[in-house]
């Protein structure tokens, strides 16, 4: 798997299983950077950690990249990732869209089928 296409592109489309590893890849991560700031004491306030927020920051553009290609592969805009600001019903949404339903078979305007 091409990590860096999939952690820091916007064109192109992408499967649910790399939708599920991009997204395991960053709660994992953001865990161990977590344990390492309570471990180390490296916290700001009580359960923020120093280097867990720096990875939540730079995370949210990781995983505008993964969430706009998996809308790539449903036939929509990435601009859908916007639904995750509406209250509950947007990250159910988002879930549903992107983890749940199956994508556009074939060719679609954003590129080839990522399972062709």
């Amino acid at each position: 798997m091409d990590w860096k296409y999939l952690l820091t592109s916007f064109d192109g489309r992408i499967n649910r299983a790399k939708f599920w590893a991009g997204v395991g890849v960053l709660v994992a991560i953001s865990i161990v950077l977590n344990l390492i700031d309570a471990l180390l004491g490296l916290q700001l306030a009580e359960g923020v950690g120093i280097l867990g927020t720096l990875f939540a920051i730079a995370s949210i553009y990781f995983a505008l990249a993964i969430y706009a290609k998996r809308w790539h592969d449903r036939d929509k805009s990435g601009w859908w990732s916007l639904i995750v600001l509406v209250p509950f019903i947007g990250a159910i949404w988002l879930i549903v869209e992107c983890g749940i339903l199956e994508g556009t078979r074939g060719p679609n305007r954003f590129g080839p089928d990522p399972l062709a």
